[in-house]
């Protein structure tokens, strides 16, 4: 399966269809099982006479696979949230139930990394394309502090706080709200940014660049 999101240690990742899933291997890892015992458990409560509708298996469990120390090919699962918590609701213990509090807390991260990046990738496309490229494990921030950083520098405050003066709901696009002008010379600083993330990797630095060629921009422009 592609991922959009790495896996993180804990084997939690997000697909190509921003959906945060966990590898059943991790899962055996963590839960202290051998990895054919957690197949067996998937495949007990995936089978159709379990009760599960087919619709929630093929949503939540997907069949994927991995190359074992020999380089052989062997099965694994990728789970969604509902399909993880499916999985391990019989397991037992202080300790599982430690590690069961431990991914919901993961799964909960990770959605919401999801969303802060589903929301960029809305504003700013090719942006937020190229962090991903630049960072071998991309972080919330990388996400949200360049966006911010565009959007304080040509309209004045952030996305939330735009969101939030507007009246707009959380998530909303804010595009459609802004001035042809405002959106030109956005995405125009989008570009260069992008630019300015390989040869200038300090923020506060890049900053001071994009104020100083906004600045030139309505100048060339007045």
């Amino acid at each position: 399966m592609k991922e959009l999101i790495p896996k993180d240690k804990y084997g939690v990742f997000a697909d190509t269809h921003d959906t945060a899933r966990v590898d059943s291997l991790f899962v055996a890892q963590f839960f202290e099982k051998e990895h054919k015992n957690v197949l067996r458990d998937v495949a007990r409560i995936t089978d159709p006479k379990s009760g599960l509708s087919a619709e929630f298996t093929r949503l939540n469990f997907e069949l994927s696979a991995y190359k074992d120390t020999t380089g052989r090919k062997q099965p694994c699962y990728m789970m969604t949230r509902d399909g993880f918590t499916m999985l391990v609701m019989g397991y037992t213990g202080q300790k599982a139930m430690r590690f069961k509090e431990l991914y919901i807390r993961r799964f909960n991260e990770m959605e919401q990394f999801i969303k802060t990046l589903v929301t960029a990738r809305k504003e700013f496309p090719l942006l937020t394309e190229n962090i991903k490229l630049l960072h071998e494990n991309p972080k919330p921030y990388h996400y949200s502090n360049e966006c911010d950083m565009l959007n304080r520098i040509v309209i004045g405050m952030s996305a939330k706080q735009f969101r939030q003066l507007n009246g707009l709901e959380k998530g909303t696009s804010i595009r459609p709200y802004l001035t042809d002008e405002q959106v030109k010379l956005l995405e125009t600083l989008q570009k260069v940014d992008i630019g300015l993330l390989v040869s200038v990797p300090n923020y506060e630095q890049r900053k001071r660049h994009l104020e100083w060629y906004k600045t030139k921009l309505i100048e060339k422009s007045a």
